[in-house]
């Protein structure tokens, strides 16, 4: 059995402000360990599970938050970018399951360190019409690739906003919002732990074949900045729908590697990180 983990960090127990999740804040090497701790708990649920392999994509910000030393000697890590396909780099048809810790709520929503990959410079994002955050579009990626999502650990907006999209993937509330940098959190161990069984019985249970998904999408993304939506024109295949959102229609993965493009360009041209 060969499992995926994607780990972003604002999802992560105990983890509630800036000053947690980017490298120049005050709790940034906390926060990186409480990371680690996070992820390690989803590695003993896959090994207790049967895995004889476990890929951990350290996929926030940065991208080099966890410490390879306080990382699960069952793992390996993915550390660093850029990465063509970024919060899913390494991802392929040969592993059987996909667990994301750590996830966070879309944009707009009132969940804990809520964004869509972008901080502040993405408003929206739309895949066939339907909003989306980092959460749905790594479903619909992975099931492109033909692998499922079997468990998502982060807050309880980020757990509500996976079982809008696939209510079969099994959760994990390490905290609950109060608002955009505050939460009730749940004592670490006990969060841990349920992440352990959870990933375990997740694992143990793995639908035979991920959700369907249509051969040609249309991705929507509503920039902060016309100027971004303008140049973004210049990608062959990518059309405005208004002066400050773009489109493109393509097949998964590859749409969402071009989009990796798009927020490339995006940070070109706000210095900005491509991903927070």
């Amino acid at each position: 059995m060969r499992i995926y983990i994607s780990a972003d960090m604002e999802g992560v127990t105990g983890l509630v402000d800036a000053a947690d999740v980017q490298p120049a804040g005050r709790d940034y090497e906390r926060g990186r360990l409480m990371m680690a701790e996070d992820v390690n708990a989803a590695v003993r649920g896959a090994v207790a599970a049967g895995a004889t392999e476990v890929t951990v994509n350290d996929a926030h910000g940065p991208m080099r938050n966890i410490l390879p030393e306080a990382l699960h000697p069952a793992a390996r890590l993915i550390r660093g970018r850029p990465k063509q396909m970024g919060m899913l780099a390494g991802l392929d048809a040969e592993h059987d399951a996909v667990v994301c810790v750590g996830y966070h709520a879309r944009a707009g929503a009132l969940g804990v360190l809520s964004h869509s990959f972008m901080g502040h410079e993405i408003e929206d994002i739309w895949l066939d019409g339907r909003p989306v955050g980092e959460i749905g579009l790594a479903h619909a990626t992975a099931a492109a690739i033909g692998v499922p999502v079997a468990v998502l650990t982060g807050d309880d907006r980020a757990c509500a906003e996976m079982a809008e999209w696939d209510g079969s993937v099994r959760t994990v509330a390490v905290k609950y919002a109060r608002d955009r940098f505050a939460a009730e959190l749940r004592p670490a161990e006990e969060a841990r732990t349920e992440m352990e069984k959870t990933v375990a019985a997740g694992l143990a249970a793995l639908p035979k074949s991920p959700v369907a998904v249509p051969d040609v999408c249309t991705l929507a993304v509503r920039w902060q900045s016309a100027s971004v939506a303008s140049t973004l024109l210049g990608i062959p295949g990518v059309t405005e729908t208004d002066s400050r959102t773009v489109q493109a229609r393509g097949a998964l993965p590859a749409l969402y590697r071009q989009f990796g493009v798009w927020m490339r360009v995006a940070a070109s041209l706000t210095n900005q990180p491509p991903y927070c």
